[in-house]
């Protein structure tokens, strides 16, 4: 059991879906899919657009329950097959029995709604990773955008608390989605290691949700990791991506973050499936992609800690014991 994905939003949509279950469904992620993927572990982001409410007086309250019930939705699935972990320690544990094990995320660190004991709230329920922003200014910061102004913004007065708090629990600091100002806010200002858990090289597709060459060397340096992005608006500038794509970003990312520091969050169930790469129709098939990195030259070392090392590293040096 080797790889380790660290974003899809297969429970959001699973969320929609009342008689699909994470057992088996016609999504990119399953966990026979995931067996077929020789997984040992999925990021499991619980996502929830505030566009989709009318009201804006107490959207952040409601995404909050929906974030709440998607996260007890994760834990319902649970069985002999599938198994939520909170400390590095258990991924051995499960990888022993041969259950693949879950990572609760949440993805838009608006939910907090200007309230800092809900990241102990989440802590307790069992989210190890928190994506800052969406694409919605919130109480943290601000998203990612073609307005440089917009893009130019740091973290506000509570996103400070925010990713101190987090520090303290032992909980990821997602950088994938906020403003440029945000992440080196992140960057410079917390202790430990912060991870774009879905994010691509933007000197190859200049879209504002890649990192910068600039950002992947932080990224690097500060002990981190970010993890390729399938989506294929942040792959390339054509219409549709391939395999060459993926493994084109994985070389650029390795190539300025450091061996240490690539990973892949595929984002798989977070777009329509005509935006997927050719040859992928989810995350049954991350064999193909083995092969097309190891055809361009990517090492088995470097392959091993793309897959699945890197993600453990961080995990060990972040997560509380």
């Amino acid at each position: 059991m080797k790889l380790i994905d660290m974003h899809c939003d297969t429970i959001s949509e699973l969320y929609k879906q009342s008689d699909a279950s994470f057992a088996h469904n016609h999504l990119c992620v399953d966990i026979e899919k995931l067996k077929k993927a020789d997984s040992q572990a999925q990021f499991l982001a619980c996502f929830v657009n505030i566009g989709k409410f009318e009201t804006k007086t107490d959207r952040w309250e409601l995404a909050y329950k929906e974030v709440l019930s998607l996260i007890e939705r994760i834990r319902q699935e649970e069985g002999e097959d599938f198994g939520c972990i909170f400390q590095e320690k258990e991924l051995e544990e499960n990888k022993k029995k041969h259950c693949i094990s879950g990572i609760i995320t949440v993805e838009e660190g608006g939910i907090l709604n200007d309230r800092i004991e809900r990241i102990d709230t989440l802590y307790k329920k069992g989210v190890r990773l928190l994506t800052l922003t969406w694409n919605y200014e919130n109480c943290i910061g601000y998203p990612n955008s073609r307005d440089k102004k917009v893009m130019e913004n740091g973290l506000k007065p509570f996103g400070h608390l925010v990713i101190e708090r987090m520090n303290q629990l032992g909980v990821l600091i997602d950088v994938s989605h906020i403003s440029d100002g945000g992440f080196w806010d992140c960057v410079q200002n917390s202790p430990v290691p912060v991870v774009a858990s879905h994010s691509n090289a933007r000197a190859l597709c200049p879209h504002p949700r890649n990192l910068s060459d600039r950002m992947l060397k932080a990224i690097g340096e500060k002990g981190g990791v970010a993890g390729v992005n399938f989506y294929s608006a942040f792959l390339t500038e054509k219409k549709k991506a391939n395999i060459s794509d993926i493994a084109a970003h994985a070389r650029h990312m390795l190539r300025w973050a450091g061996e240490d520091a690539v990973a892949f969050g595929t984002d798989f169930d977070g777009f329509e499936t005509q935006a997927l790469p050719e040859e992928i129709a989810g995350i049954q098939d991350m064999g193909r992609i083995w092969e097309a990195l190891k055809r361009t030259g990517f090492t088995e070392r470097q392959l091993d800690k793309i897959w699945y090392k890197n993600v453990q590293r961080i995990l060990r040096d972040v997560w509380k014991s």
